[in-house]
């Protein structure tokens, strides 16, 4: 009975372990398969791996807090536009903003991400952030 009870439980954890997502050692890939090691990362609003600094929309940070590191942010947009994902240096995950039906702007909480003439303005709090 004790031999049934331990096998038992080597096979659960052995199928545990072989259905976790988090890569093996060395392999240089996320969950999803990007290659990290290459610089990819995956993109929720695209459902594929992207390079951040590769983005066509790229904002900087408005104020930055010190003069020796400015902040930038990229921004990548699903195809239909009515989603954006913003990748920032200080955010370990990405941010999904929407925009329903005809507003203008994309939003999650207190960010909101807004054209302006010349590109984009992400605000928090109505504050602009990144420009």
């Amino acid at each position: 009975m004790k031999k049934t009870i331990l096998f038992s439980a080597m096979f659960l954890s052995s199928l545990a372990l072989a259905q976790t997502k988090e890569p093996a050692p060395g392999d240089g890939k996320d969950p999803h398969g990007c290659s990290v090691s290459a610089g990819y990362t995956y993109s929720k609003v695209r459902n594929e791996c992207i390079r951040t600094w590769d983005q066509k929309v790229q904002l900087k940070e408005y104020k930055p807090k010190s003069s020796e590191k400015t902040m930038t942010t990229a921004v990548v947009f699903s195809k239909d536009m009515k989603k954006a994902e913003l990748y920032t240096m200080d955010k370990e995950e990405s941010m999904v903003l929407t925009k329903k039906g005809k507003e203008t702007a994309w939003k999650n909480g207190d960010y909101m991400l807004i054209p302006v003439k010349k590109g984009y303005e992400l605000r928090k709090k109505n504050v602009v952030i990144y420009k």
